[in-house]
């Protein structure tokens, strides 16, 4: 599978008003997912929950499977959007298994990419102190301890967090809300009305929606009313049950569909004594009753996709549930069949086709897979799959459909993590959970997860027996190299040393040119003037070309240019980058071609030739938008703040100071953590930007560079001169004094020389700035003197 097409996110789960998946956010966002299937009723409910939600900092949703906790959850949070300035964010925790990963899954979820060695509640504590957010966590009650203990530390933490919580019970923390949520109104049993009186519950209303979805002209009659009542009334108003029941209407009448659930549940009721039953056991019987409708190969195939985790391919489905009963070219048939079904929901994006189980629909199929003691050897099927999947990603990565392998493995990550989960906890199963973490080598950093890469490794190499395994030695350097790139120098310094004296005693020369690399960047980032590291470069370099080993290669050359630029030897820098561009584009490939540029531009930008240093950073922010490398774009950005105060564009520079910030705290690090060989001129431009602007107009440019999202970053470094002026919003009027400061600064004049033309102090004039530049909606001086230049005389 040379050329794969990206696959989307996994949709949102829903569990109780569609079976149609709402729309999966874009990669790295998780905010929330648009509404695909139509939302039914829920006014008061919503009206409740929004009260609620305005006087709490901790409302759970409690309801049993089914009852439509997460449709109702995220329609509330949409309402309440606009009430918090830094947003809304959902966080699925239905396919989470590994309560070490709860915290590290909000991590994801925030897009903050962790380079830093905290813990991962560490973390999110400080990057939510100063927000005003409200995260939506969907599908606790697995994981109801962990998530109760996150959500108290965060909450203390954080005064502006408010959390939305579901659950099928109780967080228990001190403070919480509980809203339960009820099932939809049905028909009382004594009444039939008819089909007008009828429209007026929800779960009949529910019903005609999701019937006439799968069978076109579906409406309520006279000649059906009294059917439709008298299911979804035994159907407890369940909107899960309901909407299961009404995909049934592609093959059965109202009438034969109740008559079929009806005969069920007298049955199971014989024994059962009188009175009202729990939810739970009607959708389980619903889930039964639906199961037994199905064919033997469709039973058999509903069981083992449920090992799957956060939604798969049809690839997958094949690789992994046929054979012994479900021949392979059956395995499509049987898939579109279940989709009619609403066992499976169909969901595609950009052409990419995948399929998940709801949860409700998962947990059933996974208690049918284990009544048959299949349960093991389908995660091993399933463990078996993914480990062929990284495979081939690293025979691919180092080329031209290095992205697309990306993007495929980001989709999957779900059932990566089910995979590495099964390898800690089976036993004998840990050497190819080693193998599969550290393929591809450069994965974990691609995506910025460096804390969960590490987390993985830590656990797969103590359940791993310590043999001479080749897949050892690798997992020690990537362990050891995360170490490095997260600043954890007290504990990469023994695992550097490890790993090249295992690499060395066991003869794999591939890793000790990989060890040699590694080792000479920890020495340059401690300390750039250290020369020694420039020749374990070159050793490592020569190790790889005896390989042919051109991602190593080109990792090394990328790696002492910078190392080269820093002391000085721009021309040893120049033609390291180059030889490094130059194998990179040979292979197609872009992730090491975007360090390999900026090392060029480093280099350029020491030679003195600032713009066209500047277009080589732009050229390394496009190549990195293909990933979720916000390290590397930081990276870009300082050598963009450079060059802004080298120029004397020093609100640009605080601006871009401000962006630094920002990018520096979501990534959970600091630039003397993570680039201390940056840190000497970040030092002396801070200082000299400061001086020059004055302490209230530097920290006001700051603020707004720290406003900044990363795709807004990326667009900003990547627009090759300043937006052009957009005129004044409406409604927005300069006042006299703030029109004369706007003509100053279109002439040129820095804030101290516009306090001594207009006679006022520099404190005055750089409120005026700042008010204009506010009002206006701009980010730079220059949007200003533009601004001012076309606006017509006698104009305000």
């Amino acid at each position: 599978m040379a050329n794969p097409t990206p696959s989307a996110d996994r949709p949102a789960n829903d569990r109780g008003q569609a079976t149609i998946p709402v729309a999966a956010p874009s990669a790295g966002t998780a905010r929330l997912p648009a509404e695909v299937a139509s939302f039914v009723g829920r006014r008061a409910e919503l009206s409740e929950i929004g009260r609620l939600l305005s006087t709490s900092r901790l409302l759970t949703l409690a309801g049993p499977g089914g009852v439509g906790k997460t449709r109702l959850a995220l329609r509330a949070a949409a309402a309440a959007e606009a009430s918090y300035p830094d947003g809304v964010r959902l966080v699925e925790l239905a396919q989470l298994r590994d309560p070490l990963l709860l915290a590290q899954s909000v991590v994801d979820v925030l897009d903050i990419q962790d380079r830093s060695d905290r813990q991962a509640a560490d973390v999110l504590a400080a990057h939510l102190a100063d927000r005003e957010v409200l995260v939506v966590l969907d599908n606790c009650e697995h994981l109801a301890d962990p998530s109760a203990r996150l959500v108290e530390t965060l909450l203390r933490a954080a005064p502006g967090l408010t959390v939305l919580a579901t659950s099928r019970q109780p967080l228990g923390v001190v403070g919480e809300q509980l809203f339960t949520v009820p099932p939809m109104r049905v028909p009382a049993e004594e009444r039939s009305p008819g089909p007008r009186a009828l429209g007026r519950y929800e779960a009949v209303s529910l019903f005609e929606q999701r019937a006439a979805a799968v069978l076109p002209g579906f409406a309520v009659t006279d000649s059906n009313a009294d059917s439709v009542a008298r299911l979804v009334a035994a159907l407890d108003g369940l909107p899960l049950a309901i909407e299961l029941a009404a995909s049934w209407l592609r093959v059965l009448p109202v009438d034969e569909v109740l008559h079929r659930l009806t005969d069920r549940f007298t049955l199971l009721d014989t024994n059962t004594p009188a009175g009202p039953q729990p939810a739970r056991r009607t959708l389980r019987e619903l889930m039964d009753w639906s199961f037994g409708l199905c064919a033997p190969q469709e039973q058999l195939l509903w069981a083992r996709m449920s090992v799957f985790s956060g939604g798969f391919d049809l690839a997958a489905a094949e690789a992994v549930c046929s054979g012994d009963g479900i021949p392979r070219p059956s395995v499509l048939a049987l898939v579109a069949s279940l989709v009619d079904k609403s066992v499976l929901i169909r969901q595609e994006t950009a052409g990419d086709v995948r399929y998940q189980l709801l949860e409700t629909v998962r947990e059933y199929g996974y208690d049918r897979l284990e009544g048959l003691g299949a349960g093991t050897r389908a995660r091993r099927r399933h463990r078996d799959h993914f480990a062929r999947l990284t495979e081939e990603a690293q025979a691919h990565w180092f080329g031209p459909d290095q992205v697309a392998w990306c993007d495929r493995l980001r989709a999957d990550h779900a059932n990566l993590r089910a995979a590495l989960e099964f390898c800690v906890t089976e036993p004998g199963e840990a050497g190819t959970g080693l193998a599969m973490v550290g393929r591809p080598r450069d994965y974990w950093i691609a995506i910025g997860s460096l804390s969960e890469g590490r987390q993985w490794l830590v656990r797969l190499l103590a359940a791993a027996p310590d043999g001479d395994a080749p897949e050892r030695t690798r997992a020690m350097g990537l362990h050891a190299w995360l170490a490095v790139l997260q600043g954890d120098e007290t504990e990469a310094e023994p695992l550097l040393r490890q790993h090249f004296e295992r690499a060395e005693r066991l003869g794999d020369t591939s890793e000790v040119a990989w060890a040699l690399q590694y080792v000479g960047a920890a020495m340059g980032f401690s300390d750039p003037t250290d020369t020694e590291a420039i020749t374990i470069f070159d050793a490592a370099a020569s190790g790889h070309r005896d390989l042919d080993d051109m991602e190593g290669l080109s990792s090394d050359l990328f790696m002492q240019a910078i190392a080269e630029a820093l002391i000085g030897d721009v021309g040893r820098a120049m033609d390291l980058s180059r030889e490094a561009v130059s194998i990179s584009d040979g292979a197609g490939e872009s992730f090491v071609r975007s360090y390999a540029i900026f090392s060029m531009a480093l280099a350029t930008w020491r030679s003195g030739d600032r713009p066209a240093a500047t277009e080589l950073v732009r050229e390394a922010v496009r190549l990195k938008k293909s990933f979720h490398d916000r390290w590397g774009l930081a990276l870009c950005v300082e050598l963009t703040f450079w060059t802004a105060a080298e120029d004397g564009a020093h609100d640009r520079a605080a601006y871009l100071l401000g962006v630094l910030h920002a990018l520096w705290k979501g990534l959970g690090a600091s630039l003397e953590e993570s680039v201390p060989f940056m840190i000497e001129a970040h030092d002396l431009y801070v200082a000299q930007v400061r001086g020059a602007l004055g302490r209230r107009a530097f920290q006001a440019a700051v603020d707004r560079g720290a406003r900044l999202t990363p795709e807004q970053i990326v667009e900003d470094i990547l627009r090759t001169e300043e937006p052009p002026a957009a005129p004044a919003p409406p409604g927005v009027r300069l006042t006299r004094r703030e029109l004369q400061v706007a003509g100053l600064v279109a002439q040129g004049m820095s804030n101290k020389e516009i306090s001594a033309a207009l006679v006022i102090s520099l404190r005055t004039a750089e409120n005026h700035v700042e008010h204009v530049l506010t009002k206006l909606g701009f980010s730079s001086r220059t949007q200003i003197a533009l601004w001012a230049s076309q606006r017509p005389p006698g104009r305000t």
